[in-house]
């Protein structure tokens, strides 16, 4: 599963334009499923398990990274830009992005040239340009066209002692998870959606819960963690190496509270390593999916990670492998409820 995330990190797939990773995983997937894809661009697997269970479930994770989509060009041939998906402008200062299968890096002003209030706050994203060594607008447009999209350039790499460093963990650590599940024997029929857009609105999981139209759906995703040197404890709220986060709120669900004490109590009995999200904060597919049809019972479960929608996320292999176990072992509670 390792090997399977590092993959899927380097490809290069911000909203809108998932196709790389929607290949690979339509190719991954292979015959251990039922596979079709939706005009939006959504990956729908279904894959029957020991038993049907009286709950129609979905796991879901998104395909999509942020990255940035090109606007413009200057005279001199430097590429503008817009976010696609909630960048801090302060990540993205001499980043190095691929775009258009080229080598970028993200620049502005210089230091000594900034003005008094430029040198007390990050640069916008209005100044900031990406160099793809161009020396006119022409140039710049025959190499890059108008649309194209660029990516962070930084691979997944393991450092320390099971810490893994990289762009995109959000949320192909989703993604590889489900995929580890499609590729075992499952306690029940389960639907899968590996889902497109969810940086810039959560637009594929609204399409994609509305057909597959389950009772009850599992986001597996990743969190924010806050635990760093000088945060008050009580605003960490979750950390590396703790195991699995089960969320109850955030600020696009109050999750039904019945399946997060489910998930607190399978984790408990399986002894799984699980931590709650202790705070209101951030948002992923389970915004969409718990309104779609009639409702849906919803339920989160993610990777903590540092340092989220930057060049260099940071999560522990063990937690991923927490979020693995806790997923396969709620579905085996589900499938006899």
């Amino acid at each position: 599963m390792l090997q399977t995330l590092k993959h899927l990190c380097a490809l290069d797939a911000p909203s809108g334009y998932e196709d790389a990773v929607r290949e690979e995983l339509v190719r991954r997937i292979g015959n251990h499923a039922e596979v079709s894809v939706d005009p939006l661009g959504n990956i729908l697997a279904f894959k029957k398990g020991a038993v049907t269970s009286a709950k129609k479930i979905l796991l879901d994770a998104h395909m999509d990274e942020v990255g940035f989509l090109i606007t413009a060009y200057t005279p001199d041939g430097f590429l503008r830009f817009a976010p696609l998906g909630g960048i801090d402008p302060a990540v993205v200062f001499g980043r190095r992005v691929r775009v258009c299968g080229q080598i970028g890096v993200i620049g502005g002003i210089a230091v000594h040239h900034l003005n008094a209030d430029q040198r007390i706050r990050p640069l916008s994203m209005e100044e900031l340009l990406i160099d793809i060594g161009a020396s006119c607008a022409e140039e710049a447009e025959q190499r890059v066209p108008l649309g194209s999209f660029a990516c962070f350039d930084t691979p997944v790499l393991s450092y320390g002692d099971g810490f893994l460093m990289g762009k995109a963990i959000d949320d192909r650590a989703g993604c590889a998870v489900l995929l580890d599940l499609i590729q075992r024997d499952l306690p029940c029929d389960t639907w899968f959606s590996f889902t497109v857009q969810e940086e810039t609105g959560l637009s594929g999981a609204q399409c994609a819960a509305y057909t597959a139209a389950p009772d009850i759906a599992i986001a597996v995703e990743t969190t924010t963690a806050a635990d760093l040197p000088g945060t008050p404890s009580d605003q960490t709220v979750c950390e590396l190496g703790k195991g699995a986060v089960a969320l109850f709120v955030d600020h696009r669900t109050v999750y039904d509270a019945e399946l997060y004490q489910t998930v607190l109590s399978v984790a408990q009995k399986n002894a799984i390593a699980v931590q709650s999200k202790r705070a209101k904060a951030g948002g992923n597919n389970a915004g969409a999916i718990h309104t779609a049809g009639a409702g849906v019972k919803t339920a989160a479960i993610s990777l903590p990670c540092r340092y989220l929608h930057s060049g260099s996320v940071v999560a522990h292999q063990n937690d991923l492998f927490s979020v693995r176990d806790l997923v396969l072992a709620l579905l085996e509670e589900l499938a006899v409820q």
